[in-house]
């Protein structure tokens, strides 16, 4: 069924768009940018010209010459008596754009395959005839895998049973199942902002009205923010990602995980810990794990392969109180029925040399880390580089709202990024971007050196409002 955005809420959306001169390929790169990044659906009816000019305080010739432009690049459709629609920009995933020969994609912040992979995979493949003995068909995950993640649950201090842990086919097979089960739709759900973008389109698939709570890289988790929103909208849920968060790359600090559970405990809501960059210290160390409820069933934990061995290795897990488990395995044949046992066969040795795989992701993330700093801080020292000391990205402050317009003139330069917007939950963040430092330091370095070229770019083509923002041109 076909959707419509009012002209209020695309302005809305577009933010700060006039960014550039002409205005009317502003706003077109605006609405490109919110179709590339999924946060215009395929087939939206946008608003008549007329109303539009009017939200967006230009005249209609501006948004006539902008949709004309759209027409022109395929990502609008318009029909005498319908309207402008928005098309669907070929085979890819939403919020993604195809890398073509040559090009940089920072857009996923994943690393490459751990080396010992393929090995793993040919030992699993060895023993086809066991795996295949099997009925096929387990909703909550071999024994064998569980109590392998439930020994490393233990290790950190987190005493598991087996029974508590449910397997699934990836972090975001898991966020989805679970928001089908704890959200309703109209229920409130409180969510880091910054965070996550695909939570964030699951939770609102679920029917979640989402409440942001401001994480940033300096001052992290706004305690004062999140227990008034917790008191005021008694979320029935709150989504977090307490350990080199994404995309800021901040973990919460001993105070911050204690007052942010005190806070859900009292509001009654599950806090739904997504811990798949916990394991991606760099140089943090170890911190203890926090979050431990008073009553069983508060705190749900999220964990995956994805980040930490290979992103196509399509394997996750919920650790959550037993009652809730067989409640998302009682709602789990809506969405599968169950994950691959060739999968989890592979998890299983992962498992067992698992600090061996997290710490070569330890020296290749800092490798990376380092090398997109020091190139960064080299060519374009006006930005605001922050202290990572894990994950997978920079969450960089620009200066000034132009990271929808820097992401735009980056792909022409062969640079594929993440504008700061997609990110957010309620709005804003057109002043940061996110950089991953998931790329060989080669790579990275030379994005930098094309993000300073469209960098300048930019700044020379936005109004000069924006540009005393983010200072002189140079």
């Amino acid at each position: 069924m076909d959707s419509r955005v009012s002209a209020r809420a695309l302005a809305s959306a577009l933010g700060g768009w006039r960014t550039r001169e002409p205005a009317y390929e502003a706003l077109a790169d605006g609405i490109r940018l919110l179709c590339l990044d999924n946060r215009l659906a395929p087939r939206t009816t946008l608003p008549a010209e007329r109303e539009l000019a009017g939200a967006l305080a230009v005249s209609r010739s501006t948004v006539a010459a902008a949709y004309r432009s759209l027409r022109d690049t395929g990502h609008i459709s318009s029909l005498r008596g319908s309207g402008s629609v928005t098309l669907p920009l070929g085979r890819r995933e939403p919020g993604r754009v195809a890398a073509g020969d040559g090009m940089i994609d920072l857009q996923q912040a994943s690393p490459p395959a751990w080396p010992g992979l393929a090995g793993l995979m040919a030992e699993a493949a060895g023993s086809a005839s066991t795996l295949v003995s099997r009925v096929g068909y387990d909703v909550l995950g071999r024994i064998e895998l569980r109590e392998a993640i439930a020994h490393r649950y233990a290790e950190r201090g987190i005493p598991t049973h087996p029974d508590e842990v449910l397997v699934t086919t990836g972090a975001q097979s898991a966020i989805h199942l679970i928001s089908s089960v704890l959200v309703g739709r109209g229920d409130r759900v409180l969510a880091e902002t910054p965070t996550y973008p695909h939570a964030v389109d699951a939770l609102r698939r679920a029917g979640a009205r989402l409440v942001g709570v401001p994480v940033t890289t300096d001052a992290g988790w706004d305690l004062e923010r999140a227990e008034q929103a917790f008191a005021r909208t008694l979320p029935v849920m709150a989504y977090l990602m307490p350990d080199f968060q994404n995309p800021t790359g901040r973990s919460m600090t001993t105070l911050e995980r204690a007052a942010i559970l005190s806070a859900g405990e009292r509001a009654g809501a599950v806090l739904v810990l997504d811990e798949t960059t916990a394991d991606l210290d760099i140089d943090r160390g170890p911190v203890a794990p926090g979050f431990e409820p008073s009553e069983p069933g508060t705190v749900v934990r999220i964990g995956s392969l994805g980040k930490t061995v290979w992103g196509g290795l399509r394997l996750g897990w919920v650790r959550a109180d037993g009652d809730l488990i067989r409640r998302l395995v009682a709602a789990r044949p809506a969405h599968d029925l169950g994950t691959p046992e060739f999968e989890q066969a592979i998890a299983t040795q992962l498992l067992r040399r698992f600090d061996q795989v997290v710490a070569q992701r330890s020296a290749l993330l800092r490798s990376g880390r380092d090398a997109v700093v020091k190139a960064l801080e080299a060519q374009l020292p006006s930005w605001g580089i922050p202290v990572a000391r894990g994950g997978v990205s920079l969450w960089i402050e620009l200066g000034a709202p132009l990271s929808s317009a820097l992401v735009i003139e980056a792909r022409s330069r062969g640079v594929l990024l993440t504008a700061g917007p997609r990110f957010s939950v309620d709005g804003g963040h057109d002043r940061q971007l996110r950089v991953p430092f998931t790329a060989p330091p080669d790579e990275m370095a030379r994005a930098a050196a094309l993000l300073a070229d469209a960098w300048a770019a930019v700044r020379a083509g936005a109004p000069p409002s924006v540009v005393a923002e983010a200072g002189a041109v140079v």
